[in-house]
């Protein structure tokens, strides 16, 4: 197991192949798997791997020691097939006071021969991986919308915040929930692609309707 060399494009292209049908490394909650990976890597992966950029930008939000889990050496995660080549992850060879006599001659050419049949099993996982179709990562959002007062027109807020429209958000049930003094929420669901949508534009516009929202909450998250 592993993804190659997690410092090269190819490893890296690895690494968004596999999260493309996956929100982590190991199952379905950010853990200690997700923190020796993002310690493998030495900077963001570019734009063009979305996935590997997606979770990266997550993971890099929480606190590491906070994560669940205990951590295994890098080689023990990632795709079946694929080696562990990161320099990281490898132990330091050990000093000998022999190291610099040389017995036996030069393994330079089957060193470049194991490294020409590593980067070729990359390439063919790859563009195995790239013929699979996309997934698209989404979310089921619930959010609190919370009026001014008791005499806000409820309706016409509701109204209101259907009317965002935007590319990857699908607008779900609603209703009003009692919060007390005659003082009544919306709850409305909605779901989202992560890509495209984020909790903090839709609370930016949905609080510009500043005439019947007082604020916006998000009530629950989940992953779909």
């Amino acid at each position: 197991m592993g993804f190659g060399d997690l410092k090269s494009a190819s490893g890296l292209k690895v690494l968004n192949d596999f999260l493309s049908d996956r929100s982590y490394i190991e199952g379905y909650v950010p853990s200690q798997a997700d923190t020796v990976v993002f310690d493998a890597i030495s900077s963001p992966p570019p734009a063009d791997l979305v996935h590997a950029l997606r979770w990266y930008n997550h993971i890099k939000s929480f606190q590491k020691g906070s994560l669940p889990g205990v951590k295994k050496p890098l080689g023990q995660y990632g795709p079946p097939g694929v080696a562990d080549t990161t320099s990281a992850s490898k132990p330091a060879a050990k000093k000998d006071d022999d190291d610099d006599i040389d017995l036996f001659g030069s393994d330079e050419e089957e060193d470049e021969e194991t490294a020409r049949i590593k980067e070729e099993r990359l390439a063919q996982y790859a563009a195995k991986k790239s013929k699979k179709p996309t997934v698209i990562a989404k979310s089921s959002l619930l959010l609190d919308v919370k009026p001014w007062d008791d005499e806000t027109d409820m309706a016409k807020l509701e109204e209101c915040v259907r009317s965002i429209q935007m590319d990857g958000l699908v607008w779900g049930q609603s209703k009003l929930v009692p919060v007390g003094y005659g003082i009544k929420k919306l709850q409305i669901g909605c779901v989202v692609e992560d890509d495209k949508v984020g909790t903090e534009i839709l609370e930016e516009q949905i609080t510009a309707f500043e005439d019947y929202v007082q604020s916006m909450d998000v009530a629950a998250f989940n992953k779909i």
